[in-house]
């Protein structure tokens, strides 16, 4: 059974990025994109942090993250494997990158 949670910590911030490139600059950033996951799975206040390639368009990356507060995500601009990947971006420039940033609560999931 699903249960609603109203509570304070049941809130976060979600961030939803997607970075427009080539397949050939997604596989040189490999590594990178690899080493971001991790290391950003282990920062504290990181409920998740995944990425993804389109399986229709092996062009886009997304990016999907959930941290606890505003206060963590801006950590995470700060860290040292922020400033790696932002350099792997840079040896393997995308066309475009956009995010859009939300604040969202946990909700009881719909019935089926």
């Amino acid at each position: 059974m699903f249960t609603a949670h109203t509570d304070r910590e049941t809130s976060m911030i979600v961030v939803n990025a997607i970075i427009d490139s080539t397949a050939e600059n997604i596989a040189g950033m490999k590594a990178a994109i690899a080493a971001m996951e991790t290391a950003s799975r282990a920062e504290d206040g990181c409920d998740d942090y995944t990425f993804s390639v389109e399986l229709n368009n092996p062009d886009v990356l997304r990016i999907t993250e959930k941290w606890h507060s505003m206060d963590d995500l801006t950590a995470h601009f700060a860290t040292p494997h922020m400033a790696s990947f932002q350099a792997a971006m840079a040896a393997h420039p995308p066309k475009n990158v956009s995010a859009t940033f939300y604040e969202a609560t946990e909700i009881e999931r719909p019935a089926l």
